[in-house]
């Protein structure tokens, strides 16, 4: 593995869980990190003060990427306070449901369900690559998107979270083709991931993911990140790519 010192990155969503995990490593490695968190989310500057704290370079990028105009502008300050930017990380994303909604359930996926799961999942990286590509251009450097198997016509949170994660496999080949060929753009589609959300779930539905696996374990935010910082960084020739890290659950 390659230092990233004097490398520059962006993670969204990083406040906690695949996003925090991507920033530490980045940071670990030498580069500078801006960790992307919602303004009224705590946990975001709570993150940056406690990988600070530790020595790593890390800085603060409050933004909601789910909207028009405040996506853009968290994208400009973070490249300015970092004065380049080689890597972008589109990891926010969000089911918009504590609980899974089952096909059959159509009733529940309102207009304004709808409206935050693709404003956040899928024209939220939009958004953020598009103000990102002159510099990521000007660096030669990678857009890395948080996609998911869901993506790939397994069942996810609900139909709208699977429609917008295969939207944004979709985009990142379409990314791929804007940005080349000074830079490069792939995803990552995790599967049953131990995060915040998933902690939640009654053991019976946990047991039972951990079950489907090959590797029978959960898959981890480092598991997640460590994917995440190799396409970025660790391999100059690929791109429009989407990299399953699943622990054979999708299989």
């Amino acid at each position: 593995m390659s230092d990233l010192s004097g490398k520059a990155a962006l993670v969204t969503g990083a406040a906690s869980g695949i996003g925090f995990a991507t920033v530490e490593m980045f940071a670990r490695r030498g580069a500078t990190v801006a960790l992307n968190h919602l303004p009224d989310d705590k946990r975001g500057m709570d993150a940056v003060d406690r990988l600070r704290a530790q020595g790593l370079k890390v800085l603060g990028a409050p933004g909601d990427v789910s909207k028009p105009g405040a996506a853009e502008t968290m994208v400009r300050e973070a490249i300015q306070k970092l004065g380049r930017l080689d890597y972008l990380a589109n990891n926010a994303g969000t089911p918009a449901t504590v609980e899974p909604i089952q096909p059959a359930d159509m009733d529940k996926l309102t207009e304004e369900f709808w409206l935050k799961i693709l404003n956040t999942n899928l024209i939220g990286p939009f958004r953020c690559t598009h103000a990102a590509a002159a510099a990521l251009k000007a660096a030669k450097g990678a857009v890395c998107n948080t996609a998911s198997v869901a993506g790939f016509n397994m069942a996810g949170s609900s139909m709208a979270y699977g429609a917008s994660k295969a939207g944004l496999i979709s985009l990142t080949k379409n990314l791929a083709r804007a940005l080349a060929p000074e830079a490069r753009v792939n995803a990552v589609a995790p599967g049953h991931v131990d995060t915040e959300w998933t902690s939640q779930w009654p053991a019976e539905r946990k047991e039972g993911a951990i079950a489907r696996t090959l590797l029978k374990r959960h898959c981890t935010a480092a598991d997640i990140a460590g994917a995440i910082v190799f396409l970025c960084a660790d391999n100059s020739m690929i791109t429009a790519q989407t990299l399953v890290v699943d622990g054979g659950y999708s299989l």
